[in-house]
């Protein structure tokens, strides 16, 4: 779940300014966390300590209103009856991280992301952006392989996940819809090397930064197992210790 929390941070300073190479300063002053984080946290906290996903999302959207979030759910974090829009946005995808996490086989995990999308992203494409984020974590911390993850993406989602990014960084512009954005990230993972390698790729898209880097960071902690620590550092200093609470909950199941 830290990986989304750093990939998101990290994004950040790039949203304005799409980059299409790696070659850049990864830890920039200007960096910041965004809604993205913000959302990691209140899944991760709804699943924990048995909170609806409503509940925790309006709660802690609304104790951050200025983190960055989309015009429709923006609204929605103030509704007293608050219902899915219909989205196919990639906010259901960075959020959903720690289902991959605290879940621990297939078919739970799956229902569980469709659970934590539906409440805004009831739309099929935004349900199985957050379904093959969950799931591609859960398969990278129990060890399949990026083939065998690959594999079952593509089969089970119908993701094109055969291009390069050499192919893919040329023409990629912003886009923040599940189609248009979770392969992308998901390909970023797979041609990897390591947890920084795997942010870099996502960002050198050019495009939603912030939410590409934070969906790839999801996928490669789970894979790679470890974040360095240069980078750990320099991210939880940007983050709030209220949401830090919530990371250090999530880290004590791990244990």
């Amino acid at each position: 779940m830290f990986g989304a929390m750093i990939g998101d941070t990290l994004g950040s300073s790039f949203d304005c300014y799409p980059m299409k190479t790696k070659k850049f300063e990864l830890l920039d002053n200007k960096s910041h966390f965004t809604d993205d984080t913000v959302m990691t946290i209140a899944v991760a906290d709804s699943l924990m300590n048995e909170v609806p996903y409503v509940e925790s999302l309006q709660k802690w959207g609304r104790k951050y209103p200025r983190a960055g979030y989309g015009n429709w759910f923006r609204k929605w974090i103030h509704l007293d009856d608050p219902k899915p829009y219909n989205s196919f946005g990639n906010g259901s995808a960075m959020r959903c991280s720690s289902v991959g996490w605290l879940l621990d086989d297939e078919e739970s995990v799956l229902e569980e992301a469709k659970k934590s999308a539906e409440i805004t992203h009831n739309h099929p494409e935004g349900i199985k952006g957050a379904q093959s984020v969950a799931l591609g974590v859960l398969m990278g911390r129990k060890g399949s392989s990026k083939k065998e993850i690959k594999q079952k993406l593509e089969s089970l989602f119908e993701y094109d996940l055969s291009q390069k990014l050499e192919q893919i960084i040329p023409s990629y512009t912003f886009d923040n819809t599940c189609q248009g954005s979770v392969p992308q990230a998901i390909i970023a993972f797979l041609e990897s090397t390591d947890f920084e390698d795997a942010i870099r790729n996502s960002i050198s898209l050019g495009g939603d930064a912030d939410t590409q880097a934070c969906i790839t960071g999801s996928l490669a902690e789970a894979y790679y197992k470890s974040i360095p620590d240069e980078i750990a550092s320099f991210v939880k200093w940007r983050i709030e210790d209220d949401l830090l609470v919530v990371l250090d909950q999530f880290n004590s199941i791990q244990k």
